[in-house]
C-alpha cells in the first residue's frame, strides 16, 4: 500500500476530511486532531494494513502508531492535502475548543494531563536534541581517542563543525522551549521565545545584584561559591520550567490585553505591554521558583544515578528500566523529557536516558523468545508482526512491539521490563551518561558518550547493557510463557 493510500484510509476512519482538524507527526505515530470522536471508526483504523496501533487518551486526539520513517511521510502528505500542522492551527479563535478538549481528557488524570502537555511542548524539539547530541557525542569520541586531533586541520574543522551544532542548539534551548510553549498555550510564539532566551542572559545577574544591594537577598556570594552560582536568582535559574511556566502566566496576561486593545494598535501595543508586564513577576518570582524545583530534581538525579554507592546506582537503574514501559503504555513517558531537559542544561548530559532506554532492549528479547516459541506452536501470524517490528525495535523504536505483541499478551510486558531492568541496572551502575534522549537501542549508541569513564567506554558499557537486557528478557519471557499461550494469541 502507498503512502497515500494508507492516508487516504486512515481519513476515511477518521470521520472524513472534514472532521480532521490537524494532523502531524512523532516518532512512530501520526497524531490526528479531530472535530468529533463520535465519527471516529477505531475498529476500522486498526483494521487498516500498515496500522500498528491506535492510541486514544485524550479528547479529540488520536494517535495512529504506523512506524518510525513511514509516519513522517504520512504528515507530509496530510500537508500536501492542506491539513495543517498541530502548531499552524489558529489558537486565537480555537483557544476554547482547545480548553474544551483537554478538560474533555481530564477524567483521565490531571498529572496525566500535566506530563501530556509537557511532551507536547518538547517532543518537537527532539530532532534537534538528537542532532545535537549525536554532533556532542561523535566530536567528543574524536577528541578523546585522537591525540593531538587539533594539529589535523580536517579533523579540526570537523569537530568545530559539530560543536557548533552543539552549541546552537544549547545555547538557545530556553529559547526553543519558550517558543513552543506558547504554541501549545495560544500565545505568540516570538514572544514565548524571547522570554526564554531572557532566562539566560547576564542581565539577570546584574538586576540580582541590584536587587541585593537594595536589600533584598536574591545574590550571594561565598568563599566556596565565587561567582553566585547558588543565589536565589541568577542567569538560568529554573532554566526550561521557568521558560514554560513564564509563557503561560505570559499567554494569560497577553489574551487579558488583546481583550481590551483596539484592532488598530493591537500589533503595536499587545506584544511590548505583554513582554514587560510579564518580566517582572517571571524574573522576581518564577525564576527563583523553579529554581528551587529544577535543584531539587537535579540532586534527586544525582543521589541515585551519580551516587558514590554502586548498590543505590544500581537499584536505581533497574527501577527505572524495568517501570519505564508502563509509563510507554500510558503515554506518560513523554512528561519526562522535562527531566532530561533539567539535567541537559544542569549537567551537559543526561544520566537517567541511558537505563530507561533498556526498557526497549528488554522488549526485543521477549519478542525474541516469542518468535521462536511462535516457530515451534506454527503461529505464523503473530511470527510475522515480530518479524515486522523487530529490527525496529534493535534500533531502538519500541512502539511497534509494544502495540503488536508484547502489550496485547500481557505476560510479555512484564517479563519485558523485569529483563530490561538488568541492563538497566548495569549502565547506572557503569555511570554512562547520554547527550541527547530519543534514540535508544544501536541508534543510541553515539550519543552515549558523557559521564566519567570517557566517550568508548560508555559506548561499550552501553551496549553490554543492551546484551544484557536482550538476554534476560529472553530468559524471564521463555520462562513465564507457555507455548498454548503463543499459539492462541
Amino acid at each position: 500500500m502507498s503512502i497515500e493510500e494508507l492516508v487516504r484510509k486512515i481519513l476515511e476512519n477518521m470521520g472524513g476530511r472534514g472532521n480532521v482538524l490537524s494532523a502531524t507527526n512523532c516518532m512512530t505515530r501520526l497524531r490526528i486532531n479531530v472535530k468529533d470522536d463520535g465519527s471516529v471508526n477505531e475498529a476500522g483504523l486498526k483494521a487498516i494494513e500498515g496500522v500498528m496501533s491506535v492510541v486514544h487518551d485524550r479528547g479529540n486526539f488520536w494517535e495512529v502508531v504506523v512506524g518510525p520513517g513511514k509516519c513522517r511521510k504520512c504528515a507530509d502528505v496530510c500537508r500536501d492535502m492542506g491539513i495543517p500542522a498541530a502548531a499552524e492551527t489558529s489558537t486565537a479563535n480555537d483557544w476554547q475548543a482547545n480548553k474544551a478538549a483537554v478538560k474533555a481528557g481530564q477524567k483521565h488524570s490531571k498529572v496525566k494531563d500535566l506530563l501530556k502537555t509537557f511532551g507536547d511542548i518538547f517532543v518537537p524539539l527532539i530532532p534537534g536534541v538528537i542532532a545535537a547530541g549525536l554532533c556532542s557525542g561523535i566530536a567528543t569520541l574524536i577528541q578523546q581517542s585522537v591525540k593531538g586531533y587539533a594539529d589535523i586541520a580536517v579533523l579540526n574543522i570537523i569537530v568545530n563543525i559539530l560543536l557548533m551544532v552543539n552549541t546552537a542548539f544549547m545555547t538557545y534551548l530556553t529559547a526553543w522551549a519558550g517558543y513552543r510553549a506558547a504554541e501549545k498555550f495560544g500565545g505568540t510564539p516570538i514572544l514565548g521565545g524571547m522570554l526564554g532566551m531572557i532566562t539566560t542572559l547576564a542581565n539577570i545577574n546584574t538586576i540580582s545584584q541590584t536587587l541585593t544591594n537594595l536589600g533584598l537577598p536574591f545574590w550571594t556570594i561565598t568563599e566556596t561559591d565565587p561567582d553566585g552560582l547558588n543565589s536565589i536568582l541568577r542567569a538560568g535559574r529554573g532554566g526550561v520550567l521557568a521558560a514554560v511556566i513564564g509563557v503561560w502566566v505570559m499567554c494569560k496576561i497577553e489574551r487579558a490585553i488583546r481583550k481590551k486593545m483596539p484592532d488598530s494598535v493591537d500589533i503595536v501595543f499587545t506584544p511590548l505591554l505583554t513582554l514587560l508586564i510579564t518580566i517582572i513577576p517571571y524574573v522576581l518570582i518564577v525564576m527563583p521558583i523553579t529554581g528551587l524545583v529544577s535543584t531539587a530534581l537535579v540532586n534527586l538525579v544525582a543521589m541515585v544515578a551519580m551516587s558514590t554507592s554502586p548498590i543505590v546506582r544500581a537499584v536505581g537503574g533497574y527501577l527505572g528500566a524495568a517501570l519505564f514501559l508502563p509509563l510507554v503504555a500510558m503515554g506518560m513517558h513523554h512528561g519526562l523529557v522535562a527531566l532530561y531537559t533539567v539535567q541537559l542544561h544542569t549537567f551537559g548530559c543526561v544520566y537517567l536516558y541511558p537505563a530507561l532506554a533498556m526498557a526497549g532492549a528488554g522488549q526485543v528479547g521477549a519478542a525474541l523468545a516469542i518468535y521462536l516459541k511462535c516457530k515451534k506452536v506454527g503461529n505464523h501470524r503473530l511470527q510475522g508482526v515480530i518479524t515486522g517490528a523487530l529490527p525496529a525495535g534493535i534500533l531502538g523504536v519500541g512502539e511497534p512491539l509494544i502495540y503488536g505483541v508484547t502489550l496485547p499478551m500481557g505476560k510479555p510486558f512484564i517479563t519485558a521490563g523485569l529483563g530490561a531492568g538488568f541492563g538497566g541496572a548495569f549502565v547506572n551502575l557503569m555511570q554512562v551518561a547520554s547527550t541527547a534522549w530519543g534514540p535508544s537501542g544501536l541508534l543510541g549508541v553515539f550519543v552515549m558518550t558523557a559521564g566519567p569513564n570517557g566517550a568508548a567506554m560508555s559506548i561499550l558499557f552501553f551496549v553490554i547493557g543492551l546484551i544484557i537486557s536482550y538476554i534476560m528478557g529472553l530468559l524471564f519471557t521463555n520462562l513465564a510463557i507457555k507455548p498454548e499461550e503463543v499459539a492462541n494469541a
